[in-house]
């Protein structure tokens, strides 16, 4: 029967092409129930910033894309052991990246734990202060990135004037701080 031995012929083949196939629909079902989860908890938890969510939700689905990519590898036939190789060579070269670039990493650390502590929010006005006795950088948030957040001057020097802080610095130094509504008293100018 010529129809059979065209289905053992094509058996092999088929039977990874379906696994292939079933590896990225459960990458792609973990993926959205695990970020209609997250989204969930960001609902049912107000307190949790909206800011961190997304990179949450962004990692999420990069770890699942790519242990869904190295299964399918593995299933068309790469070695596990290559796959490995690669992936702590790779490792090691971050690791090495990662200490050439220490203070732009600094800066994207500390403002996932301004989003995740919430220090202060975007709308208050702060003040990175120098020491006790000088007066410090003073404004209100307008806005907060991975590398720096952003002040509308509140010192009257330089009205409507934006300052950008590196957000390692609100970790290095005394941060003052005022509620919503609140807003710092005008500074007495020294002649």
């Amino acid at each position: 029967m010529p129809s059979l031995e065209w289905l053992l012929t094509w058996r092999e083949p088929l039977l990874r092409a379906g696994q292939v196939i079933l590896i990225l629909f459960l990458a792609w079902l973990g993926q959205r129930i695990l970020t209609r989860a997250i989204s969930r908890l960001a609902v049912r938890y107000p307190q949790l910033p909206p800011e961190l969510m997304l990179p949450v939700r962004g990692l999420v689905r990069w770890l699942i894309l790519g242990s869904a990519f190295m299964l399918v590898l593995e299933r068309l036939g790469v070695s596990a052991q290559v796959l490995w190789t690669a992936l702590t060579g790779f490792a090691a070269v971050a690791a090495v990246a990662f200490f050439a670039i220490w203070s732009v990493l600094s800066n994207m650390f500390c403002s996932l734990l301004i989003f995740a502590l919430g220090p202060f929010r975007i709308g208050e006005y702060v003040e990175v202060m120098e020491s006790a006795d000088k007066p410090g950088v003073c404004g209100r948030v307008i806005a907060i990135n991975l590398f720096y957040t952003t002040l509308e001057d509140a010192t009257g020097d330089a009205p409507g004037a934006l300052l950008q802080i590196p957000n390692s610095l609100f970790f290095q130094k005394a941060v003052r701080r005022w509620r919503h509504g609140e807003q710092p008293k005008p500074r007495n100018k020294e002649v």
